[in-house]
């Protein structure tokens, strides 16, 4: 008999309010979401939508002005900054359209980095950076810069970076946005080879051909979720 998927991430009736020289900007309006583990989810709309905001919000890289968070059942909303930065250590992993790597340290010492401040032993740092290397297909790379890099093998060094961790979900932000389309697919397939080995992912795009990867769509527009769409295999 199946098994319903555990709930991972929830959120109640979020809402984020900016403040600038006394004007608010509503990024975020009453966001409901229900992200289960092991799902494959595309946050999609056009720019200035709040998808970027959802996604930091998500990360524990910022709290919501109204609403409730949960994380594995637990709220995490109202945490502390530092209290949300040991957390996101440890439960989420980050993929940047921009990599974010850092230029003077190879590619694996670029992984192992975000292990050494969880404070992991160096054998264990060793191990955990080198399977994910491998897991990517980098392993042949881990002495090289990334400046020695393409495009496309960067990302997936950074994708490496945040598997590493093993974290409870992939958060990846417009993951094909410094890619050419051929770089782009590559990785979008990784993520996909990453989901079907039982990765948690949410990703954010604007480009509509590749948010039909995921198996399921949010549409955002204004700070509100609009549309959900549910893909088959058939269409993805």
């Amino acid at each position: 008999m199946s098994t319903t998927p555990t709930s991972l991430i929830q959120l109640e009736g979020v809402t984020k309010v900016f403040l600038t020289d006394e004007v608010e900007t509503h990024a975020l309006s009453g966001i409901h979401l229900d992200i289960r583990q092991g799902e494959y989810v595309s946050i999609a709309g056009p720019s200035g939508c709040g998808k970027s905001t959802l996604l930091s919000i998500l990360g524990l890289l910022d709290a919501p002005t109204e609403g409730t968070y949960s994380l594995h059942g637990r709220p995490v909303h109202s945490l502390t900054p530092p209290e949300r930065a040991r957390l996101r250590n440890r439960e989420i992993g980050f993929i940047f359209q921009s990599f974010n790597l850092i230029g003077d340290l190879t590619v694996y010492e670029n992984v192992e980095l975000p292990l050494t401040y969880r404070g992991l032993p160096a054998p264990e740092r060793k191990q955990r950076a080198t399977a994910a290397l491998e897991q990517v297909g980098m392993g042949h790379r881990a002495r090289h810069l990334p400046s020695q890099l393409s495009g496309g093998q960067q990302q997936r060094v950074a994708v490496a970076r945040a598997l590493a961790g093993s974290p409870a979900v992939l958060l990846a932000d417009e993951p094909t946005g410094n890619l050419d389309s051929k770089n782009g697919d590559a990785v979008m397939e990784l993520l996909h080879s990453l989901h079907r080995a039982g990765s948690t992912i949410v990703m954010v795009t604007h480009d509509a051909r590749f948010a039909r990867h995921a198996e399921r769509i949010i549409h955002i527009f204004d700070g509100r979720v609009v549309q959900e769409q549910v893909e088959t295999a058939s269409t993805r």
